[in-house]
């Protein structure tokens, strides 16, 4: 998948759990959701590599569920620079249930882009 199909699968990830989830996660545009999903890209290439080493001990202690707050952390990151009123979660659980879905959603659609090239 290039970088834009990911970019244009956040975005329209953050869109649809806007809808189905208004009072945990708010998107106020499709704008909005455009920015949150390069931030999102971005601090995922640069920072998230970095917290997944330092993590490490921790990841492999509770079989990879620490990843999910890492995640959310990068979600909660997006939300901070994006500015809370425009992109933002009603608490860190939020955010873990968030990241828990868009993670679920990229692999799906990752799933359906190995099958079609076989």
């Amino acid at each position: 998948m290039t970088y834009f199909q990911r970019v244009l699968v956040n975005m329209l990830a953050f869109i649809s759990l806007t809808v189905l989830f208004p009072e945990m996660f708010f998107v106020k545009s499709f704008t909005t959701a455009l920015v949150a999903s390069i931030v999102l890209s971005l601090l995922n290439t640069i920072i998230k590599p970095i917290l997944m080493v330092l993590s490490f001990p921790l990841t492999i202690l509770t079989l990879g569920f620490f990843s999910f707050v890492i995640n959310a952390l990068m979600l909660q990151w997006t939300s901070n620079l994006v500015g809370q009123y425009n992109f933002g979660f009603s608490s860190f659980g939020a955010a873990i249930l968030m990241a828990m879905i868009l993670s679920f959603v990229n692999m799906i659609v990752n799933q359906h882009q190995l099958d079609k090239r076989l």
